[in-house]
């Protein structure tokens, strides 16, 4: 009888002696606050040549560094966005013999295809024109994981060429990245859209 129990507690003891399994939790995205109220504020800085509006969400930086070295001309900007991680990237030129339209055009695409199109699942483009204020617009929404999710350019043809792009502090993602692309795409529209040049 004392073994039968004996028998049976050590029975016990291995049947209840379950190894612990640790199941994996799903990858998860840090959560990120958007703002709830999208208003906008006026750049119209003295000596540009141009104005448009922009969220008071995001922060002007003029005559930012450019890898290092200061840009060609006092018009280069970002607009930056701290609590997302973000940056609106704009640069200007002057259209001349030199930079032709033509030519800045097809800088502008081919920055767009050749460094976006091996990670692009697509790229798709958008037209935004408004002849009576002499702007003329393209935005390039670049599916998949690429660097820039939107590219986009605003010119007047003949004196005035703005080129412009979104990135990301961070590995590019088009799953994680998702919702705050589609939160700045109207904020960069609304941008294109209330350009003007001076």
């Amino acid at each position: 009888m004392k073994q039968g129990v004996i028998f049976a507690l050590i029975l016990f003891a291995f049947v209840s002696c379950k190894p612990k399994v640790h199941t994996p939790k799903p990858r998860g995205y840090f959560h990120i606050e958007l703002p709830k109220e999208r208003t906008y504020q006026t750049f119209d800085s003295t000596g540009f040549p141009y104005r448009f509006e922009y969220p008071a969400y995001g922060r002007i930086v003029t005559n930012p560094d450019f890898f290092g070295d200061k840009p060609e001309n006092p018009y280069w900007m970002n607009i930056e966005f701290p609590s997302i991680g973000g940056k609106i990237y704009l640069s200007y030129k002057s259209i001349s013999d030199k930079n032709s339209i033509g030519r800045l055009n097809e800088d502008f695409y081919q920055m767009t295809y050749a460094a976006h199109d091996k990670k692009a699942d697509y790229i798709q483009d958008m037209y935004f024109n408004a002849p009576e204020r002499n702007l003329y617009t393209a935005l390039f929404n670049v599916a998949g994981d690429a660097a820039s999710t939107y590219q986009f350019y605003a010119t007047d043809s003949a004196n005035h060429y703005i080129r412009g792009s979104l990135y990301f502090e961070t590995t590019p993602n088009a799953d994680s990245l998702q919702p705050l692309n589609d939160f700045l795409k109207e904020d960069i529209v609304h941008i294109l859209e209330t350009l003007e040049w001076k």
